[in-house]
């Protein structure tokens, strides 16, 4: 059978001797029609549910609102036809706006324009409970559970229930559905929209300006829509002795998938990864091996793509032993890069929690490695994003100062944005 996926490793598969860390990168490359997969009868099944932060601060500045109702509306129009979709209103409460009852209603013409029409009535008022909002969510897409399942969550606050409710609602929905969350103004938390988007494998911003939130709405529906194959999973194999470190996503954002491993058998672990459809990403695993004294060779991994069960293909990872120093000692051009943005990103978060902890020692030594780490990798995008917080004085050098007066939603801005990566080149 035909896979649409293809994975490649990039590697120094050299290690000096008494050394047992093996470090590589693993390119997982998906080409997908929307129109179908190959044996499938069919386009595939989509389901969309939008989450709408209504409570009472949205409604100041009016603004807010009235670009969210024309960002939802967007959205909307952006749902090809057959799209199994619903709009929910969020305060202290999960209320459906569109449709009314417990089920998603399928995108047409009359759908769409009966969904616009509820949106535009929609206000502010009540408080915000996000893991409520989310819970709805689960509920609804269970009533269709042969789709690939996403939704929007958009707030402007934060979020008001007690954290072992929120923890549970978000556990209850891993594996259930993907999730992008965006927020809007600076009275909303980065940390628990991030904590939503880790969980459920989507993403995490802040919009600048509520005029920006349509344009953001239609980007995300056709990212999702786009999507063919549901429930991908990176599967690693290890010899007896051998463990995996970490394996995080690195491109085109990073994410830590370490955690939500679970286990196939004793030697066996897969990493869910979500939906795909015509796009590459880039995963760096790290596999610590019993050190070597000699001049050895063993397969220190195998890593292939699981769909629906099956591992479609598989590559491995070597770890060969050698006295050549020279060997040992080469950093492969793929590896090198993504290590510096992944610390890059911890720097920034590092960096801009200690300055909101008034530790303005470290947030300088933070942020000043950041522009270091910034320039270093050619991420241009995240150095005019620091520029914002700091005066850059000597970035070779990290030599920075701390900005007096920075806007909330600059940090904000630079916090979300902080994993966002720059692809190495091949």
């Amino acid at each position: 059978m035909t896979t649409p996926f293809t994975v490649e490793v990039f590697q120094n598969e050299y290690l000096a001797h008494g050394h047992g860390e093996v470090h590589a990168v693993v390119t997982v490359r998906g080409a997908y029609d929307p129109a179908g997969l190959p044996g499938q009868r069919g386009p595939v099944e989509l389901a969309e549910v939008i989450l709408l932060d209504c409570s009472g601060s949205m409604g100041n500045p009016r603004t807010k609102i009235v670009e969210m109702r024309r960002a939802a509306a967007a959205a909307v129009d952006a749902l090809p036809d057959g799209t199994w979709f619903a709009i929910v209103r969020g305060s202290g409460i999960a209320e459906a706006v569109y449709p009314a009852g417990r089920e998603l209603v399928r995108a047409d013409e009359r759908t769409r324009a009966a969904a616009k029409e509820r949106i535009g009535r929609v206000d502010a008022d009540g408080g915000t409970a996000i893991g409520r909002w989310l819970t709805r969510a689960r509920e609804l897409m269970a009533t269709r559970p042969d789709a690939i399942h996403h939704a929007i969550l958009l707030t402007d606050g934060r979020n008001g229930e007690r954290a072992a409710e929120f923890d549970e609602a978000v556990a209850a929905c891993v594996g259930r559905f993907q999730c992008d969350c965006r927020g809007v103004g600076a009275d909303w938390r980065v940390d628990e929209l991030r904590r939503v988007a880790t969980a459920l494998l989507g993403t995490v911003d802040a919009v600048r300006r509520p005029q920006d939130l349509a344009t953001d709405f239609q980007s995300m529906i056709n990212n999702a829509t786009n999507r063919a194959v549901d429930r991908v999973s990176l599967r690693v194999w290890t010899p007896r002795n051998a463990t995996v470190r970490f394996l995080r996503q690195v491109a085109p954002f990073v994410t830590d998938l370490t955690g939500i491993a679970t286990r196939v058998d004793e030697l066996t672990v897969d990493y869910p990864t979500g939906a795909w459809g015509s796009e590459s990403r880039d995963y760096h695993l790290c596999v610590t091996v019993p050190p070597r004294t000699d001049d050895m060779e063993m397969l220190a991994a195998q890593v292939g793509v699981v769909v629906s069960g099956q591992v479609r293909c598989r590559e491995r990872v070597r770890a060969v032993w050698t006295s050549d120093i020279d060997l040992s000692t080469r950093i492969a051009p793929e590896v090198g890069p993504y290590t510096g943005q992944v610390e890059l990103a911890q720097a920034i978060q590092e960096g801009l929690q200690a300055r909101r902890d008034g530790d303005e020692a470290t947030a300088t030594i933070k942020l000043g490695r950041s522009a270091q780490l910034a320039r270093q990798s050619g991420n241009e995008g995240t150095y005019r994003l620091l520029q914002h917080v700091v005066d850059i004085e000597d970035a070779s050098a990290g030599t920075v100062r701390l900005k007096r007066n920075v806007d909330t939603i600059d940090e904000m801005v630079l916090d979300t944005r902080s994993t966002r990566t720059v692809r190495v080149n091949r």
